[in-house]
């Protein structure tokens, strides 16, 4: 069974990697795609790259091992880039939802609205908000005593997880988890809707059923990932600890952090016609 889940997720890392480095590619060269929706792309697709390159190649190294084992300086890192490229992620889907929200419900303000030190601002304060709730969870983490059991019950080091292997109260530490899930899960989704009720009930006054539509069009993609990723978010770490079950678990977290990334770049490209329109022309110019 290990040499075959090694092919599985190989073939979604593979797919994961061209998918995504392939709209951060054509949103640089093609010209059409030079847009704030674009740059937001960009940096949601550079995420997901890095997000399951932090996770997938170890686990890919473990399935071909008969014994399992990582450093806990390597454990720590790992679970401390994996929290702070998670919590980006959350902050930028924001930053996309609003970027949503001033082309539809401010069309005539846009360009002036999302100027690009705007833009590089905001994609700036995610990277750094991540890293930021990230460094706090893992310094309290770091102060537990860790002398008991030491076997990972999951396929990598995440936080929930390695709490469970200290020797010390670890209420604080599932309190701070929490309150951080709260902050950085909670707060922007309802951030989110909010957004779309004002997009949805700007859209509803547009008198053309194509302008409508393409309206709809621009934003169901975004709504797509948005429910993949806060769906397993919240089942994860907005759950009671008392409720915690080690294999749902593992379910929950492979899904946002290996299938929602090798999701999206196909979301994205199936669903855009000018991402589509992008690849055809790049293709048709490379074969001339």
């Amino acid at each position: 069974m290990q040499i075959l889940l090694f092919i599985v997720f190989l073939t979604c890392y593979l797919v994961t990697f061209i998918g995504n480095a392939l709209i951060i590619w054509l949103s640089n060269i093609n010209p059409r795609l030079h847009t704030p929706m674009y740059f937001f792309l960009r940096n949601l697709s550079c995420l997901d790259i890095c997000y399951t390159s932090c996770v997938v190649p170890k686990m890919l190294i473990n399935f071909l091992l008969v014994k399992k084992s990582i450093s806990s300086n390597a454990c720590f890192t790992q679970m401390s880039v994996h929290m702070s490229l998670g919590i980006t992620d959350s902050f930028l889907l924001l930053s996309m939802a609003y970027d949503r929200y001033v082309a539809i419900c401010s069309p005539l303000h846009y360009t002036k609205i999302m100027h690009p030190m705007l833009c590089i601002s905001m994609a700036g304060a995610c990277w750094v908000g991540g890293f930021i709730v990230s460094l706090i969870n893992t310094v309290y983490t770091l102060q537990l005593p860790f002398c008991g059991p030491n076997i990972v019950n999951h396929f990598f080091c995440e936080e929930p997880t390695l709490l469970e292997l200290a020797c010390a109260d670890t209420s604080l530490n599932k309190t701070l988890l929490f309150f951080s899930a709260v902050i950085v899960s909670v707060i922007p989704f309802f951030a989110i809707c909010s957004s779309y009720v004002y997009i949805i009930s700007s859209i509803m006054k547009i008198r053309t059923t194509g302008g409508r539509r393409k309206a709809f069009s621009t934003c169901a993609s975004h709504i797509l990932v948005v429910t993949l990723f806060y769906d397993t978010i919240f089942f994860m770490y907005l759950r009671p600890g008392t409720v915690h079950v080690a294999n749902q678990d593992k379910m929950a977290t492979l899904f946002y952090s290996v299938i929602t990334p090798m999701l999206n770049p196909l979301i994205y490209t199936l669903r855009n016609k000018d991402v589509k329109l992008a690849l055809r022309e790049t293709t048709r110019k490379a074969t001339l």
